[in-house]
């Protein structure tokens, strides 16, 4: 596999950055999640995840903003996270009109709201903060197809696992992939829940 196959805009904007061919772990992973599966992807650090989980979500979304509510929501540990990601999908947005949301719990949640709902097509954000903004109606998923955890190992801890379930049991219909360095347990744990008849991606 190349890259080839890939939305237009996606393939000049890696020719801009100069990666001019994907990496074994981009060679397994992209095909089977642009295929719609729930993916577990599982590799080391460096291994092009946050990549991957940026080219397979503007692949799914046209490289275009459509509508008013997210079509794809991306889930990280802490706001450091969020703003970090956040800078990562500008590099490759900035020259579209995909509409890039921040959300964390230090900033008012009332705030959110408001300007979530002015139209986003990419939410970035934490489980807890999207949890919140699920109780408050603050978020709509009607038009959600694709929902990435990025260095979802922080999912050991209680508070963000409750509210990573919690939220997706209000999701109707979306496809999840959870990026992560180890395949433990209770990440495993998800297929009882939203992973339904998941494929693993391993390095």
């Amino acid at each position: 596999m190349s890259f080839k196959k890939l939305n237009p805009y996606l393939l000049e904007m890696l020719e801009r950055f100069s990666i001019e061919e994907p990496n074994s772990f981009q060679i397994s992973s992209i095909p089977i999640i642009k295929s719609g599966a729930n993916v577990y992807c599982t590799a080391p650090k460096e291994s092009g995840k946050t990549t991957t989980l940026i080219l397979t979500t503007l692949q799914k979304l046209k490289c275009r903003a459509e509508g008013n509510a997210p079509r794809a929501v991306v889930v990280v540990e802490n706001k450091e996270k969020v703003l970090e990601l956040y800078d990562k999908f500008f590099e490759y947005t900035k020259y579209t009109d995909v509409r890039l949301y921040a959300s964390y719990k230090e900033l008012h949640i009332d705030i959110q709201k408001s300007e979530i709902f002015e139209g986003i097509d990419i939410l970035i954000t934490t489980p807890t903060t999207l949890h919140k903004l699920f109780l408050l109606n603050g978020v709509s998923t009607s038009q959600l197809k694709i929902c990435s955890i990025d260095d979802g190992d922080f999912l050991i801890q209680n508070s963000d696992y409750t509210a990573m379930l919690t939220v997706t049991q209000s999701i109707m219909k979306c496809q999840y992939v959870l990026y992560s360095e180890k395949l433990t347990p209770k990440l495993k744990r998800f297929e009882e829940f939203f992973m339904e008849r998941a494929r693993y991606v391993k390095f």
